[in-house]
């Protein structure tokens, strides 16, 4: 691993990021290459953008060059990380709203894809999942700012509190 020469700590070290920066894509170590297709292409329902053989294939909504990449570069056949270990946490997918979380919902329902967890965050509302390969997964919708949890100074109140399900899943029409 390369030192960073210069590095600050606190305050100050991220004191040079720009207000828009926003994560850009996700690059998933994966087994199968079909298989983890079978969950992020027909299940969650992103687009194939560009394919490389057995190796690699990029994905996305909406045209975006890929915000989700799959590869099996180093894991082709390869095992989940065990528990007590490093790395990713999950990935999330913002929704553009909870009509369309709703339908996400019950498309994983009707797959009969089990859920791990289902949360209302007061800014966000969040089901939680794995794809094949073990990775965590979360899809969620913001709230409108404006109704976001606020202490008595004004700052940011967020909790986790149960999310009711079955109301989402009467949106999904």
């Amino acid at each position: 691993m390369l030192p960073i020469l210069g590095a600050t700590t606190g305050a100050n070290a991220m004191s040079h990021a720009p207000k828009a920066i926003r994560i850009g894509h996700v690059h998933l170590k994966v087994a199968d290459l079909n298989r983890a297709l079978a969950f992020w292409r027909d299940l969650i329902g992103l687009e194939v953008q560009q394919r490389i053989g057995n190796q690699a294939v990029f994905l996305s909504a909406g045209g975006y060059h890929h915000q989700i990449a799959l590869n099996t570069w180093e894991s082709a056949g390869g095992s989940p990380p065990g528990p007590g270990t490093t790395g990713l946490y999950h990935v999330a997918l913002l929704y553009p709203d909870r009509p369309s979380l709703a339908r996400a919902l019950k498309a994983l329902a009707e797959a009969g894809w089990p859920l791990e967890g289902a949360s209302d965050h007061g800014v966000s509302e969040a089901l939680y999942l794995r794809d094949p390969d073990g990775n965590g997964v979360e899809l969620y919708c913001d709230r409108d700012r404006a109704e976001w949890p606020r202490d008595a100074a004004g700052n940011l109140a967020m909790f986790t509190k149960r999310l009711d399900v079955p109301a989402l899943l009467d949106e999904a029409g």
